[in-house]
């Protein structure tokens, strides 16, 4: 009876946005109510234990939220700034087709981010991106989604191998005192699963993209660049195992990525193992399935000072993987010079619960930094720099009703231990129904 009582802050998830396909933002007040009525009145957890938990969430909430203005501003920017128009126009030159698009930018450029930064980053990037380049909002989530498969293991600079094996496993008194070195064993062993699977990532998503949002719904269409969907997963897949061999668990998603986009792009510029006969591109929008299309509106607005170079259209993306990266290397003192500015509350309601957010540390800080840097590079105008903020904020907060709710649900349900009926947290009651 936990285990079913557990699940159902999951249940009504799955039952009212999956089946009965409500929006999320109805979806998950629902859930987290769910949630503090059974901790409050089954587990009879302490009301002042259930806040904190819930301003722990919405303390949480505010940190992704803060990253996803921080990107949506950096897109908006280069939209006004006439950015965004030389960036369609470079990938255009490269090639039309959108099944080689979405494997340069979703695959490559998503892998490389996802190394440099994890934590959402590659879907804060990328997907917009693509939404910029005129693919359907859905389609390019999907995608950016999908490329996550590989590069995750080794994101932010290997965080979840060096923090998230080596903190789970310290606990343990069997286990070596080199964590570390069996971290990076780990890792070994996880980019050789990885590198297996990644062959047929970058075909599975041009495979889906033709079959869920092409004009013929057809798989096949898809299937017609498994050489050069092959060509551009080895491209990353080879350096990244060889890294996480030889390297350790850094790098193998960050430099995998970046290589690949230095071998792929040349390639495809030459029509490398693209097929000659067609060039694939979505239906024309007004045969899009209103499903496919999100709230970002992207046009094309031309440069206030001529046309932007390629070089200064790109520098705002190639500024962030740099910035991204210098601040996340242990052997540069901008890690721990930036992670020492925190906000937050300790010990929240006397309950032992405590929030932080390094403001500083975080890759919107980054984004936004680097929208600043933008506004000279491509000399914008204060009214075009200002209307992409307030652009930017509309978006942020049209994102916020969801997560909001959504985040705090999960820490009620994590923070659901210690109370009078003396059971375990609700994790641990269902992972106890499912072992039994």
């Amino acid at each position: 009876m936990l285990a079913i009582l557990s699940i159902l802050p999951i249940l009504v998830v799955a039952i009212f946005l999956v089946g009965m396909r409500w929006p999320a933002s109805k979806v998950m007040p629902f859930s987290y109510a769910v949630c503090v009525i059974l901790a409050l009145f089954v587990w009879k957890v302490p009301s002042a234990q259930v806040g904190a938990a819930t301003v722990h969430g919405i303390v949480t909430a505010i940190t992704l939220l803060y990253i996803i203005f921080g990107a949506i501003l950096l897109l908006n920017t280069l939209q006004e700034s006439g950015g965004l128009q030389t960036i369609r126009r470079g990938f255009t030159g490269i090639t039309e087709d959108r099944r080689i698009q979405v494997i340069i930018i979703a695959w490559l450029f998503g892998s490389f981010i996802e190394g440099a930064a994890g934590f959402g980053t590659p879907a804060a990037v990328a997907v917009p991106l693509l939404v910029g380049l005129g693919f359907p909002a859905m389609a390019a989530v999907v995608a950016g989604m999908v490329i996550q498969s590989v590069p995750v293991s080794f994101g932010a600079v290997g965080t979840p191998m060096l923090v998230g094996v080596v903190s789970g496993l310290s606990a343990d008194p069997t286990i070596s005192d080199d964590l570390p070195g069996l971290a990076a064993l780990i890792g070994a062993h996880v980019a050789f699963l990885h590198t297996v699977t990644g062959i047929v990532i970058p075909l599975f998503v041009v495979s889906l993209m033709t079959r869920f949002f092409g004009e013929n719904k057809s798989f096949s269409e898809g299937l017609k660049v498994w050489k050069f969907a092959v060509f551009a997963a080895l491209a990353m897949t080879i350096p990244y195992i060889i890294v996480a061999n030889v390297l350790g668990p850094e790098f193998p998603s960050m430099l995998g990525g970046l290589i690949g986009l230095a071998i792929v792009i040349p390639a495809a510029k030459k029509g490398f193992l693209i097929p000659k006969d067609e060039v694939w591109d979505f239906p024309d929008k007004s045969k899009w399935d209103l499903e496919w299309i999100g709230k970002i509106e992207i046009k094309d607005v031309s440069a206030q000072k001529g046309n932007i170079s390629m070089a200064r259209a790109w520098a705002p993306y190639i500024l962030v993987g740099l910035f991204l990266v210098l601040t996340r290397l242990e052997t540069l003192p901008f890690k721990s010079l930036l992670q020492s500015v925190k906000l937050g509350m300790n010990n929240i309601f006397g309950s032992g619960i405590s929030t932080t957010f390094e403001i500083f540390y975080s890759p919107g800080t980054i984004f936004i930094i680097v929208t600043v840097i933008t506004f000279f590079l491509h000399g914008m105008t204060i009214e075009a720099y200002k209307k992409a903020w307030a652009n930017s904020f509309k978006t942020a907060i049209a994102a916020s009703t969801a997560l909001i709710f959504t985040v705090p649900m999960v820490q009620v349900f994590l923070n659901s231990g210690g109370g009078a009926a003396g059971y375990a947290q609700m994790p641990i009651e269902l992972a106890n129904g499912v072992a039994a």
